[in-house]
């Protein structure tokens, strides 16, 4: 019965791990997908888009900016194809559509990567707390209690503890990481979203008076 358990316990404890790990996966690819590897790279590319706009090419920038999965080319491409909303309803539609499609995915993640911090302890807890029952009934049962007996139930009380602190551990440390990685990306994409809706709303209003 309690070696039944435990033997759940470390496979429950497998499981959380891996989704854990899964999910940071995940989010560190996402935000590396997401965003340009340097802001000179991402300068280069608004010097090519501020180009366009000033002479009005606005189909231009839509090929230039189709198929590129990071954020501001997309975010650019929908600006752009949404233009007739105007400048305010199209930004906000962009700024909505970011947040939704690029950031709550990451949050979605982060989240059960939290998740799986708090509760692999309390795995590894439910997982000792049975080892320790293992132990007192060896004590309770026996009319003398061999020392390796009770040393094994003990043993599976620590051990799955430990494993529950050596999963939580690391990924609190990989979330500190992304967390420092996803502020990165959403500087680089404000500064980059913020030079390019002022050059945006010029062309727009240049547009209206052709």
């Amino acid at each position: 019965m309690f070696e039944l358990i435990s033997n759940a316990t470390y496979g429950a404890l497998a499981a959380v791990a891996l989704w854990g790990l899964f999910c940071i996966v995940i989010v560190w690819t996402r935000v590396k997908n997401k965003r340009f590897k340097t802001e000179d790279q991402q300068d280069l590319f608004m010097d090519d888009i501020n180009q366009m706009l000033g002479q009005g090419d606005f189909e231009g920038i839509s090929e230039y900016c189709s198929g590129d999965q990071r954020a501001i080319p997309q975010i650019v491409e929908m600006a752009v194809r949404h233009r007739d909303m105007g400048y305010k309803k199209s930004r906000q539609f962009v700024m909505d559509r970011f947040q939704r499609d690029v950031m709550s995915d990451i949050e979605y993640r982060l989240s059960w990567v939290s998740t799986v911090i708090k509760s692999a302890p309390m795995i590894g807890l439910f997982g000792t707390v049975f080892g320790m029952m293992g132990a007192f009934e060896t004590l309770a049962t026996a009319e003398s209690v061999e020392p390796s007996l009770l040393a094994s139930d003990i043993n599976i009380a620590l051990r799955t503890t430990a494993c529950g602190l050596a999963i939580a551990i690391p990924l609190m440390i990989l979330v500190a990481n992304v967390n420092i990685r996803i502020a990165k990306m959403e500087d680089l994409v404000g500064a980059g979203l913020a030079r390019f809706m002022t050059s945006y709303r010029e062309s727009l209003a240049e547009n209206e008076k052709r």
